[in-house]
């Protein structure tokens, strides 16, 4: 899939891992405990489909990971590089998620979102996703 401003969406595949851990840099995301070339080959390895990347130029410039596990759907990490933002990537990168999602079975779509980024907020309200105030997510690193 190519859009209007010569950005191409593809599966992510091994070798994208390292340009995936730089995009996150450039992107400004917040460091997680999941962030290393060994857990996002493993997630390639575990599910060869549930990294989404855009490519411009040949470079990474966009990525969500899309995960299902027979019950429940939910985004991870969408991240765009600052160079080619607004520009409808964010957009490209979520329906496409969804089409696969949708084509998986999933009725019902989580997004993991940074809620002290405004910008990341607003934009997955735009994109038709609402705030579950009534919920909370815990979450344990393991050594």
């Amino acid at each position: 899939m190519t859009d209007s401003f010569s950005h191409m969406l593809r599966t992510g595949r091994a070798a994208d891992v390292e340009a995936v851990l730089a995009l996150w840099r450039r992107a400004e995301a917040s460091p997680s405990s999941t962030e290393s070339s060994e857990d996002v080959g493993g997630l390639i390895g575990r599910d060869p489909e549930a990294l989404l990347v855009a490519e411009a130029g040949g470079e990474v410039v966009g990525s969500l990971i899309v995960g299902w596990d027979g019950w429940r759907a939910t985004f991870y990490r969408l991240a765009v590089d600052p160079a080619h933002r607004r520009r409808g990537l964010a957009s490209a990168l979520v329906r496409a998620g969804e089409e696969r999602l949708a084509a998986l079975g999933a009725r019902r779509l989580n997004a993991i979102v940074e809620s002290h980024k405004p910008g990341a907020m607003a934009f997955w309200a735009s994109a038709g996703y609402q705030l579950q105030a009534g919920r909370s997510r815990f979450v344990k690193n393991l050594p």
